[in-house]
């Protein structure tokens, strides 16, 4: 039995949440403040790229359980369950979270609520956050209205979103301990198909659950950002990073996934839920906590002075002059996503040193424009290594990591290259003629 479901955000998070919801039954409502966005979405048309996500959002919308409008009046008129899927970025200036978007919606939308209903946060927040929340929507919303906030943190992996929305590895569900509610009654109904898979359910308390993600996200960084410490250790012995990662990865606890050395982490997601965690455990006054992700997050931007240096060798000591060639402007494969990308940052770096760079990347091209106007774009891999000096893939495409090293060389002006993901055969490359160079490896 679907039930009728508001989405307020059509970013990616939202127009991710909204159309799976569709998917398992629902009959869904899109809320966003910009209808330009909306429009293109109603025409099934996604305003970013994500595989197998088209598909999802056209179908639901012919079958009539999506639409979208701007207006709160009729989210409010027309569903008992909400979800807020807006932004949280980084505030200008500071390293906190920018909550302003997650507030405007449960300050616009509580008043206009006329039967019980509940409010569910999957945006990213810190701890605090849900319990102020859940206050004001009680303060706000009508007697007869019996609002209830509640938390249920997404974990979507770009690339991978509509897996992990229809078939995630666990639901966190943080309820307001203060008062007993009904949130829990009504999330296992929205995700009722999820939970026929035996997918693990998680009933916690409000900053339990808004913990959850960030200490998820900063597990995860600490991951990449340990094994390119390690890199520079394996740079300076002459071992080989990625070895090193398969063999300690066979160990259970440890495991193989994002132990890459490479350029470190970007996205719209990592980067700026790390430095708002920082900012957070800071006003908490955990210290310890404080300086283990603040060096987390400086390892990882050290890695791309450490690219841009590596660049600068292998054009001769200068990079004025040289023509370098970056493949890869998202910051990872499969997402056109270029939020926080070490990629482009790279690029512009060395542009800023003298080098004429020319960018290609498969999806990410339009948004790498608009970031950063002044580099060189290239319709395609040939015209961006053409009469280059040094070749760097700084996102590791399969049509990147499948690339013929006779052929490239064809194009270039000198065979160097810079393997910033560690995603390419040295042996390979270096048979071809190539100079190869990777990230913590001999």
């Amino acid at each position: 039995m679907g039930r009728q479901i508001a989405v307020f955000g059509t970013g990616y998070l939202g127009a991710t949440h909204a159309a799976c919801m569709a998917e398992l039954g629902h009959d869904v409502l899109g809320v966003d403040v910009d209808e330009a966005k909306l429009a293109k979405l109603a025409a099934g048309e996604l305003p970013f790229f994500e595989p197998g996500l088209p598909e999802v959002l056209q179908r639901n919308i012919e079958a009539g359980r999506l639409r979208f409008t701007t207006s709160y009046q009729e989210a409010a008129d027309f569903a008992d369950v909400h979800f807020i899927a807006v932004g949280t970025p980084q505030k200008h200036g500071e390293l906190a979270a920018d909550l302003r978007y997650v507030d405007a919606v449960v300050e616009s939308l509580a008043p206009l609520l006329r039967r019980p209903s509940v409010i569910f946060g999957k945006s990213t927040v810190p701890a605090g956050t849900a319990a102020r929340l859940s206050t004001r929507a009680r303060e706000l919303a009508p007697d007869d209205a019996f609002a209830e906030l509640a938390w249920n943190p997404e974990f979507l992996r770009e690339g991978y979103a509509v897996k992990d929305t229809l078939h995630p590895d666990r639901i966190v569900l943080g309820v307001d301990s203060t008062r007993k509610g009904n949130a829990e009654v009504v999330a296992r109904e929205v995700y009722a198909a999820l939970l026929e898979e035996e997918i693990p359910f998680l009933v916690t308390d409000l900053p339990t659950a808004e913990l959850v993600k960030t200490s998820a996200n900063a597990f995860l960084a600490t991951k990449i950002s340990f094994i390119n410490a390690i890199a520079e250790i394996c740079e300076a012995t002459g071992a080989d990073v990625s070895v090193l990662a398969d063999a300690i990865g066979h160990d259970a606890r440890i495991g193989r996934r994002f132990l890459n050395a490479g350029i470190g982490f970007g996205g719209g997601c990592l980067p700026k839920d790390i430095r708002a965690f920082i900012a957070r455990a800071g006003e908490l006054g955990a210290s310890q906590a404080f300086s283990l992700l603040r060096e987390v997050d400086s390892i990882n931007m050290r890695r791309r002075n450490k690219m841009v240096e590596l660049a600068r060798e292998a054009a001769g000591g200068s990079l004025v002059g040289a023509r370098v060639a970056v493949l890869g402007a998202a910051f990872k494969p499969d997402s056109d996503d270029v939020r926080d990308s070490p990629a482009l940052n790279i690029a512009g770096q060395i542009q800023l040193q003298g080098a004429a760079v020319s960018v290609y990347d498969p999806e990410a091209m339009e948004n790498a424009r608009q970031l950063f106007p002044t580099l060189e774009y290239a319709s395609d891999v040939p015209t961006a290594c053409a009469g280059a000096d040094v070749v760097m893939i700084l996102t590791e495409w399969k049509q990147f990591t499948g690339l013929d090293p006779i052929e490239l060389a064809k194009c270039v002006r000198q065979p160097t290259i810079i393997d910033g993901r560690n995603c390419l055969m040295p042996k390979a490359w270096r048979n071809a003629g190539w100079t190869y160079r990777g990230i913590g490896r001999p």
